[in-house]
């Protein structure tokens, strides 16, 4: 055996350092090949939407759903079969409506826990002893075996089951046994959870998200332009900070930075109030807000406050747009275009008439220079952002579960685009003075991410904070794909052509199969079942549009989770499960509070479709996951020939090396 290969497998016996483990290991590894692949559950741009994400994540985009027909079918009504579900949703409120409501409350703990338990045995049919044993809660992880696990050796198991029932009941835990139970419903029907980008921005709510998958038991992310420019506020880049500054106040979510994450908007709020006080800032009205709700002194410092972030974020933007002029936006630097006597800013060639040119804190000669007092702002909010615990802990959890593309069991997963030229070849982009196309421009942006949070390089950490800004609102960035961001075209121009945002060839051409193709090519998938899913581009059902494409290998999965967008999607977001029988597609109905879904028995999931469906079962052994296995029992085979064939030791399992 060659040294290097002797060596390696040295390391692996101390992992396994006998045959009888190697082989056990063996047949542990061999028997899960054979068992269906788990579900993996397939969410996008979810913005800030937390009880929405909430209500999908409990029931699985209609999979807790589906579980409970297969396991009861005709045996029980839809009145039934819905109050069963809402139960596993959210236990503890459906729990408290039926205590008043229920005259035989022992009788219906006992019909419900029977019908829980023939739930958990079905959804954990799919996993070994082992991994089920992982998922059950501590508290009552030996009884919940003891239920699920079918016994051959018990001949009457209906008084074996009404034994360990009645004395739950004895004992006062019938409340929290079926809450246990439902939430090992919800944690066995996903497996894995795919998030297709942007968590933040628009909604109230995304550190609640946050939060919530910090606890979730597996999952992965594609940061989308909206998650990155937070990424970018996080460590300490001054126009990703101003970015997601005046966005919060523009969706009235001013309680996410203050409240969210413990941030001080004082700072903003009295300089505006000052370089702004005699600015009604009529242009600054907030996005779907009613000011009537808020009294006129709380409406004008919301728009003085919205007004002075977003000059700011101009000038910041043009300082590094002049800083990296390879980044290729020298168009998108506007102030220096103004004429401030005629009330007039030249774009692109043509003049058009400004409908406010009210700029205190701007010097004509020098429009880029932010004046001492906004200086000493940004200072203040930087220091803010770069020490806030909280937005800290959260931004780690996108670095070390994200990633700006992920393929996976043959599915290639990304935010925005690949971007095209007209002609459909992948466009080249300059990144620091070197061209990438295609796979190689996620690598390497991803990379320079990574480098603005760990590099031990200050330059390349700069470029890795500034390169964030640049993929948050670039043409040429893959998880945005537009020709500008017309941020001050729609605050300044009463000419609504120029708020167009024209998109990238992608966007053209990804109804046609050949460019799925070579998209899936590019990423090293090809063959059947391969497809891309997509984010970020909201799909107007409401006008017709299928989320479906190029033959089945395109899946737009961006439906609307955003009350913004639900005016042209006319649904609430799309989501995709991904099990053992094939791919499905589910439209959402809107969702605003989890009270009114447990008193009407409610769901979301409004419609569902198969996307592609197969004839033979898909396993664990056709997965990634399972093709690792394989490797690993070839591996293993190889150890336990070493033993045998005298080439290494066994060893004591308990005097193996320890670090």
């Amino acid at each position: 055996m060659e040294k290097q290969r002797l060596h390696y497998y040295e390391q692996l016996a101390e992992l396994y350092p006998t045959i009888g483990k190697a082989s056990t290991e063996i047949i542990n590894l061999q028997s899960i090949l054979y068992l269906p692949k788990g579900t993996e559950h397939f969410l996008s741009d979810i913005h800030g939407e937390f009880k929405a994400f909430s209500h999908v994540l409990r029931n699985g985009s209609g999979a807790v759903r589906k579980k409970i027909d297969d396991v009861f079918g005709h045996t029980l009504s839809t009145a039934d079969k819905m109050s069963l579900a809402t139960l596993i949703y959210y236990p503890q409120k459906k729990i408290e409506l039926v205590r008043q409501t229920e005259d035989d409350i022992e009788n219906w703990y006992k019909i419900t826990l029977y019908r829980l338990i023939e739930v958990c045995k079905t959804v954990s049919s799919k996993y070994t002893r082992s991994k089920v044993r992982k998922a059950l809660p501590e508290d009552y992880a030996y009884v919940i075996e003891e239920l699920i696990t079918e016994k051959q050796e018990v001949l009457n198991k209906e008084a074996y089951y009404e034994a360990i029932i009645n004395t739950i009941l004895e004992l006062g835990q019938a409340d929290n046994f079926i809450v246990a139970l439902a939430e090992l419903v919800q944690r066995l029907v996903i497996d894995h959870l795919h998030i297709l980008g942007d968590v933040y921005d628009r909604g109230p709510s995304p550190d609640r998200i946050m939060d919530q998958l910090e606890q979730y038991h597996s999952f992965d992310i594609q940061w989308g332009n909206h998650d990155m420019v937070w990424m970018g506020a996080a460590a300490g880049q001054l126009a990703c900070i101003a970015s997601v500054i005046r966005t919060s106040i523009r969706y009235g979510n001013l309680d996410l930075i203050e409240d969210g994450y413990g941030i001080n908007m004082v700072p903003l709020a009295t300089f505006a109030m000052d370089a702004y006080r005699d600015d009604p800032c009529r242009q600054f009205v907030l996005k779907d807000s009613t000011d009537e709700e808020r009294s006129k002194k709380e409406t004008l410092m919301n728009r003085k406050m919205h007004k002075a972030i977003a000059i700011i974020k101009f000038k910041l933007e043009g300082q590094l747009i002049h800083k990296w002029p390879e980044y290729g936006m020298e168009n998108r630097c506007l102030l220096h275009r103004i004429n401030y006597e005629n009330k007039t800013v030249e774009i692109d060639g043509k003049t058009y008439d400004m409908l406010d040119t009210s700029f205190p804190t701007i010097d004509p000669e020098h429009p880029y220079d932010l004046t001492p007092e906004e200086q000493e702002v940004m200072n203040r909010l930087r220091t803010s952002f770069i020490h806030c615990e909280k937005l800290q802990r959260h931004v780690r959890l996108l670095l070390k579960r994200g990633s700006m593309y992920k393929v996976y069991n043959g599915n290639l997963l990304y935010h925005g685009c690949v971007p095209l030229n007209p002609d459909g070849t992948f466009k080249k982009v300059n990144v620091y003075g070197r061209e990438y196309s295609g796979k190689a421009l996620y690598d390497v942006l991803e990379s320079y991410v990574r480098k603005a949070f760990f590099s031990l390089d200050e330059k390349e950490r700069e470029k890795g904070r500034d390169i964030m800004w640049y993929i948050w609102t670039a043409p040429d960035s893959p998880l945005y794909g537009r020709s500008k961001m017309a941020t001050f075209e729609r605050y300044f121009l009463a000419d609504k052509s120029m708020h167009h945002e024209s998109k990238n060839a992608y966007y053209h051409l990804f109804d046609k199969e050949e460019t799925a193709d070579n998209i899936l090519k590019e990423f090293g998938l090809t063959g059947d079942f391969v497809h891309i899913i997509n984010g970020h581009v909201p799909v107007e059902r409401i006008a017709g549009e299928n989320p479906v494409k190029c033959n089945g290998k395109l899946i737009l999965i961006d439906g609307g989770f955003s009350k913004t967008y639900r005016r042209k999607t006319g649904i609430a977001g799309y989501t995709l499960t991904y099990n053992s029988y094939g791919l499905t597609l589910s439209a959402h109905e809107p969702f605003d509070w989890s009270n009114e879904a447990v008193r009407d028995e409610l769901d979301i999931v409004s419609h569902q479709e198969a996307v592609e469906y197969r004839d033979k079962r898909i396993l664990v052994g056709d997965t990634d996951v399972g093709k690792r296995m394989m490797i690993r029992i070839e591996e293993l085979k190889k150890l336990i020939q070493a033993y045998q064939d005298g080439e290494i030791a066994e060893r004591d399992a308990s005097s193996a090396y320890k670090w």
